[in-house]
């Protein structure tokens, strides 16, 4: 049996998660996530390192691996670290078998990657440094409009006729917003607007990369049922079969991918370790 942490720094929130691997098996005994606003980076990732353990009913002794990825390298104890793209892949299709593409929805960014069976990307594709495609952007708009995170996808399905706004900037897109609440739009077309903007660049994301079949939307904006109808709708084109779906732990898929590449990379060393003893 190994047990591994993945760490997962990211630049609104840090996500933890404690996994054990047993021969074939691989079961996530507990999580923790914990926003940064504004704090100092390593003392949350501290508290929510000693929060997941607990979660986990794990010692710090006890763990054999601890991964980090995102902005994770600067955690000074830990074992190793791995790339955001392979993690998020791992974690997908640890969340998601059938799943062989995740669009993974950061603060700051939007990424898409095609991978295999064994979780080995094999494309990808990012969002430029416009934010208009993020999370933060859609949080701003939230506060702007008074409604919690959880609230904007609930709203957006109850749109009757979407508004449109800029997909090329989320400067334009927030001053797009502000001109429609003073025109009297209802909040529900306005975040369904907001939506398909942001569908438009996800969907680009998903056919550059090839996708075919199943799409999980991981990051912190994967339970938002409004974006990924939205999202769905823009890929219905009949040119390819491809499902969107999110997950209930999907924003957690870095960390799970980050803890289950750990254990892989400590099982190769114990491997080679062996090798060593016996030659």
């Amino acid at each position: 049996m190994t047990l591994t942490a993945g760490i997962d720094v990211g630049s609104g929130a840090v996500k933890v998660s404690i996994m054990r691997t047993e021969d074939d098996s691989e079961t996530e005994l507990g999580n923790y996530l914990e926003r940064i606003r504004r704090r100092n980076v390593m003392d949350v990732v501290d508290e929510s390192f000693e929060c997941a353990l607990r979660d986990a009913d794990v010692r710090r002794d006890q763990l054999d691996y601890i991964a980090t990825t995102g902005e994770g390298d600067m955690v000074p104890w830990r074992t190793g670290h791995f790339y955001g793209m392979t993690t998020h892949a791992r974690g997908a299709l640890y969340l998601d078998p059938d799943s062989r593409g995740a669009v993974d929805i950061g603060a700051l960014h939007t990424r898409a990657m095609r991978f295999n069976e064994e979780g080995r990307v094999l494309q990808y594709q990012m969002t430029s440094q416009c934010a208009s495609g993020s999370g933060q952007f859609l949080e701003n708009i939230a506060r702007y409009l008074g409604v919690s995170i959880e609230e904007i996808g609930p709203l957006s399905m109850q749109s009757d006729n979407a508004e449109k706004c800029s997909s090329i900037c989320a400067v334009l897109a927030e001053t797009d917003v502000i001109n429609m609440v003073s025109r009297g739009i209802s909040t529900p077309n306005i975040l369904r607007g907001i939506h398909n903007s942001m569908a438009v660049r996800i969907a680009g994301l998903v056919r550059a990369i090839k996708a075919d079949g199943l799409i999980l939307m991981t990051g912190g904006l994967a339970r938002d049922a409004g974006l990924i109808a939205a999202v769905q709708e823009k890929l219905r084109d009949g040119k390819s079969p491809v499902e969107v779906r999110g997950h209930e732990s999907s924003v957690h898929a870095g960390a799970i991918g980050a803890a289950l590449w750990g254990a892989f990379r400590h099982h190769k060393l114990q491997a080679e370790g062996m090798r060593s003893e016996d030659a």
